[in-house]
C-alpha cells in the first residue's frame, strides 16, 4: 500500500507540474523530434516473448510482437478480467456517474466521440479522449507527458486528478470501501493477487487495470489481411491511398511507423526508450509559434521554449472511428486533416484565434511542409485510413461491458 501511495505521489506531482507549468526540464523529454531517448532498461520487464507466450494467451494479430509488462505486474486472465470489470464501474468516479468507458468507448476505438473529454463532474477537459488501441505499446501515456510511463501509473491521474476532474476520487479509502463489500470483487482480486491477506488496494486496482487495457490488442483490419497476402482486402483507391501514405511526397509514414502508425511505440522486444513529439503547426497565436493555454504540449512539462506545441502522435490504427482529431479536437473530419497537412498548417480566420497562421510557425516540424493535393488523391489517402479500421476489435465482447444486459 505504501508503494501505491507513492506512485500516485508521482502521479500527483505530474498533475501538478502540467497545471503550473513546470519550468523543471524532463530528462526523458526529447527536445527535437526524434530526440536523443536513453537507453530502454529490458530487465524491468516481466518474461521473456517465449515465456510470455506460455504463461498467457495473448491472442496477438498476425506480427505483433509481445509488449511491455512491469515485472511487479505479470499478465493473469483473472487479472485482466477484474480490470475490465473496473474499467467499467461507474463506482470508480468519486460521484459514481460515470467509468472509465465513459471516455473511451469501445465502438470509437476507446476514444468517446468529442473534441474534448468531458469528466465525472461535467467538466469540460482542454484534451481530447485517446485512442486505447494497442495502448500497451505506447512509450509515453497522454497527448504530452513525458514522465506518465507505465499504465499502472497513468492510472491514478483520471482517477484522483482535480485538474482536470476526471473520475474525481476523494482518496483510495473512498473507492476501496466500495469495492470491498462486493463478493464479486472479493472473489476477483483473492484470485488476481492470491497469497495477500488484503488484496483489494489501490495498488492492485490500478495493476488489475493496466492488466486489462494490455490485452486490447487491435490488428486485423484489412490492411492487415492485406499484408497477409489477400490481394482483394484492399479497393482500388485504398492501394492508391497506400503507396501515398508511404511516399516521400506526402511524409505521412515518417511520424506514423511502424505496426502501430506511431513513432513513440515500445514492445518488449525493444532495445531503446522510443518516443518523440511533433509541433503539426496547428497554432502560431504570436508569430514565435505560441499555442493557447493550456494545451501548450511538451512545454508544459519541460518549461522549454523549444517544446511548444510539440505533443505525442497518436496511432492511425482504427483512426476513421476515433474523430475529431487532434489533441483538441480541432479537425473535425480525415478530410480536414488533409487539408491542414496540404497547407503546410492551419490559418484561423475567425474566433478568438482569428489570424494566427500555423505554417509560418517557427516551431513547426520540418515535416510539416505541405504538398498539393487533387480530389482523388484525397479520397483515396481516406480510404487508405479507413482500411485500418478493426472491426472486430470495435464489438469484440471480451473488451465489452461486463455489466451491460
Amino acid at each position: 500500500m505504501k508503494r501505491a501511495h507513492a506512485v500516485l505521489a508521482a502521479s500527483v506531482a505530474v498533475l501538478g507540474a502540467f497545471a503550473a507549468c513546470s519550468s523543471e526540464p524532463s530528462s526523458t523529454a526529447p527536445s527535437v523530434d526524434g530526440g536523443a531517448p536513453p537507453p530502454y532498461d529490458a530487465s524491468t520487464d516481466a518474461t521473456t516473448p517465449a515465456d510470455a507466450e506460455v504463461s498467457f494467451d495473448w491472442d496477438f494479430p498476425p506480427d505483433f510482437p509481445p509488449p511491455r509488462v512491469p515485472a511487479d505486474n505479470p499478465m493473469s486472465a483473472v487479472k485482466a478480467q477484474l480490470g475490465r470489470r473496473l474499467f467499467y464501474d461507474k463506482r470508480m468516479s468519486g460521484n459514481q456517474t460515470q467509468s472509465c468507458a465513459g471516455c473511451h468507448d469501445i465502438t470509437k476505438s476507446f476514444t468517446d466521440g468529442r473534441a474534448t473529454a468531458r469528466g465525472s463532474t461535467g467538466q469540460a477537459h482542454p484534451r481530447a479522449a485517446m485512442n486505447l488501441a494497442n495502448v500497451g505499446y505506447m512509450s509515453a501515456l497522454g497527448w504530452a507527458n513525458p514522465l506518465l510511463l507505465t499504465l499502472e501509473q497513468q492510472a491514478l491521474v483520471p482517477m484522483f486528478g482535480d485538474n482536470p476532474v476526471e473520475l474525481g476520487l476523494k482518496d483510495s479509502e473512498q473507492l476501496l470501501a466500495r469495492l470491498r463489500p462486493d463478493p464479486v470483487y472479493v472473489d476477483l482480486f483473492a484470485r488476481a493477487f492470491p497469497g495477500v491477506a488484503d488484496p483489494i488496494t489501490l495498488e492492485n486496482v490500478t495493476k488489475a487495470l493496466a492488466c486489462f487495457e494490455r490485452t486490447l490488442l487491435s490488428g486485423r483490419s484489412a490492411y492487415d489481411r492485406y499484408l497477409a497476402g489477400d490481394a482483394n482486402a484492399l479497393t482500388a483507391s485504398q492501394k492508391r491511398g497506400r503507396e501515398m501514405f508511404f511516399s516521400e511526397r506526402f511524409e505521412c509514414y515518417h511520424c506514423h511507423a511502424g505496426f502501430l502508425f506511431s513513432d513513440s511505440t515500445m514492445t518488449r522486444l525493444s532495445k531503446f526508450y522510443e518516443v518523440a513529439f511533433h509541433n503539426t503547426a496547428l497554432y502560431d497565436l504570436d508569430g514565435k509559434g505560441a499555442y493557447p493555454e493550456p494545451n501548450r504540449g511538451l512545454l508544459e512539462i519541460t518549461g522549454k521554449p523549444a517544446d511548444m506545441g510539440r505533443f505525442r502522435v497518436p496511432t492511425l490504427r482504427n483512426v476513421a472511428v476515433t474523430a475529431p482529431y487532434f489533441h483538441d479536437g480541432s479537425a473535425a473530419t480525415l478530410s480536414d486533416v488533409l487539408d491542414h497537412y496540404a497547407a503546410g498548417g492551419r490559418t484561423i480566420t475567425s474566433g478568438p484565434y482569428a489570424g494566427s497562421d500555423g505554417s509560418k510557425s517557427p516551431l513547426k516540424s520540418s515535416l510539416v511542409r505541405g504538398f498539393t493535393l487533387d480530389p482523388q488523391e484525397k479520397a483515396d489517402l481516406v480510404a487508405f485510413l479507413e482500411s485500418l479500421t478493426d472491426e472486430g476489435f470495435l464489438k469484440d465482447p471480451r473488451f465489452g461491458d461486463p455489466f451491460a444486459p
